[in-house]
């Protein structure tokens, strides 16, 4: 069964951490944090619709200009989540910039920012039609967790302590719908954008009794058409399953508190993307420094009960030795030590 979600880590695990997360069928994505960028093609970039960030350390948010630029004189909406102080920090990065000429560009891109509080979020708007001065006071809204809910997914955070706020994230699929191709084969269809409309019927729980217009260009770019009810077709080509849970976990320190905090976040996850900064060895060195080390990520992954564990965000003192981190943690992952 093909997955919705298909979230890769953006660099290896010594460089800035990052999350890809494109859509399958779709030209959208998510991205978890926005460190360094360019091992990520344009057209990549040109799908990404949100971006969390999880703090505003250099390696976290250095991307941020890279995404403005591309994004500049496209119309285009770009929302941005972050923790206390990020409006702030968004507008600084704003107004470092000159943007007398913009006024010409025949496109506009509008920033939405959302800044995460332990018992409020706060949203601001920016337009690149006003040179993107904040549109007015920020709007105030009580934090329950949830950050964005869509029909078949939503991302939810947590508050981590990394002697900062630091954002945990979670995505989670409401149920994840497969498509088989056999059953498109019988049926003589094609993928297409159409197949994108059919999940969102799906999703919405329409009347299964109600027509479906299926439309897709042929290898001749003929267009053709095939009509169904719902439920005929989902019977047809679709499969239903429990959908994905997607955890990213950045830069903590192994606090009780906060591993309650990532352990009830992870719980259950399809995969565990969470940072092992620095070898158990040397614990006292993570401590001081607000990360995690390899065995305590490996223990939140077991606590958690997740399918899969992957790690990422390695001190560099341990360049040649991601073997020993790796083993650290799924030492911890597998049996409890």
């Amino acid at each position: 069964m093909k997955p919705s979600f298909h979230p890769r880590l953006i660099n290896d695990s010594f460089s800035d951490p990052g999350l890809f997360i494109p859509f399958l069928f779709e030209k959208r994505a998510l991205l978890f944090d926005l460190g360094d960028l360019s091992k990520l093609s344009a057209r990549d970039i040109f799908k990404i619709s949100h971006v969390f960030v999880t703090h505003t350390h250099m390696d976290h948010f250095i991307g941020f200009d890279a995404l403005l630029r591309l994004l500049l004189g496209r119309d285009k909406e770009i929302y941005l989540f972050g923790p206390s102080d990020f409006i702030q920090k968004v507008e600084a990065k704003l107004s470092s910039y000159t943007w007398n000429l913009i006024e010409n560009y025949e496109n506009t891109l509008s920033i939405y920012v959302t800044e995460i509080k332990k018992e409020k979020i706060l949203k601001q708007r920016y337009n690149s039609r006003d040179r993107f001065k904040p549109a007015g006071e920020p709007q105030q809204f009580p934090f329950t967790g949830n950050l964005l809910s869509e029909e078949h997914f939503s991302v939810n955070a947590v508050i981590l302590d990394h002697k900062i706020d630091c954002i945990g994230l979670t995505l989670k699929e409401n149920f994840s719908i497969n498509i088989i191709k056999e059953g498109l084969k019988e049926l003589g269809l094609e993928v297409g954008p159409w197949l994108r409309e059919f999940k969102k019927a799906v999703y919405e729980e329409g009347n299964s009794a109600q027509n479906f217009k299926v439309v897709w260009k042929d290898k001749d770019n003929r267009i053709l058409k095939k009509d169904f009810t719902l439920s005929d077709l989902k019977e047809k080509i679709a499969m239903i399953s429990p959908g994905q849970k997607i955890t990213y976990i950045a830069d903590m320190i192994g606090s009780p508190e906060n591993i309650t905090k990532a352990v009830d976040l992870a719980k259950d996850s399809s995969t565990l993307f969470i940072e092992a900064a620095f070898l158990d060895k040397d614990k006292d060195m993570a401590q001081k420094k607000y990360h995690l080390t390899a065995k305590e990520a490996g223990i939140i992954a077991r606590r958690a009960s997740v399918k899969e564990l992957r790690l990422f965000h390695f001190s560099p003192r341990y360049f040649g030795q991601e073997k020993e981190l790796i083993q650290e943690a799924m030492m911890a992952f597998r049996s409890g030590t």
